[in-house]
């Protein structure tokens, strides 16, 4: 069986997906954008994947992607996830180059001031509180692929069922000529 225009349809519904997901971390789904380094942004995609009978969708996208969509449970902050840090906080040295997109990094008469563990002492680093903060406080589930994944799957099973029937109907093996003609 073919399913030429199942497949047609599911590249449709992921296309959608994935604009939509990346208008909301462009955006922001609470108004809050996402799209800080465009990682995630430009990693999302999508294949369809033909089986001799079957087909199916595969969303991909950074690992961080489920983290930010789903959001993490802090240690203080619970939310309603999978995710949560239980004894470990996020590495405060991997926060460094979000923390100066963001805007968060200090300066002195236009210059970066020091910021790291390293030059100022750990209790003082904007890293470690960074850090601390969303150890304690989490992540906030936001939404940005689920919220059109759901959209779009709640419109999928008709058109996905006419264009299941289209395709049985076009092939000869599974019907056979004399029997169409009812």
């Amino acid at each position: 069986m073919q399913l030429k225009e199942v497949e047609v349809i599911l590249n449709k519904f992921a296309k959608y997906v994935i604009q939509q997901a990346r208008t909301n971390l462009t955006k922001g789904v609470d108004g809050k954008p996402k799209n800080t380094s465009k990682k995630l942004y430009n990693s999302l995609e999508h294949k369809v994947n033909r089986y001799k009978d079957s087909i199916d969708v595969l969303f991909l996208m950074e690992e961080y992607g489920f983290f930010q969509d789903l959001g993490v449970s802090g240690k203080k902050v619970k939310y309603d996830t999978p995710y949560s840090y239980k004894d470990k906080m996020p590495p405060p040295s991997s926060l460094d180059k979000w923390i100066v997109r963001k805007g968060l990094a200090p300066r002195k008469n236009g210059k970066f001031k020091n910021r790291t563990i390293d030059k100022v002492g750990f209790r003082k680093s904007i890293q470690f509180l960074v850090a601390r903060s969303i150890f304690m406080k989490g992540i906030k589930p936001s939404m940005f692929f689920t919220k059109p994944f759901q959209k779009a799957f709640k419109y999928l099973p008709n058109e996905l069922k006419d264009a299941f029937i289209f395709d049985i109907e076009q092939d000869k093996m599974f019907f056979p000529q004399n029997m169409n003609k009812n």
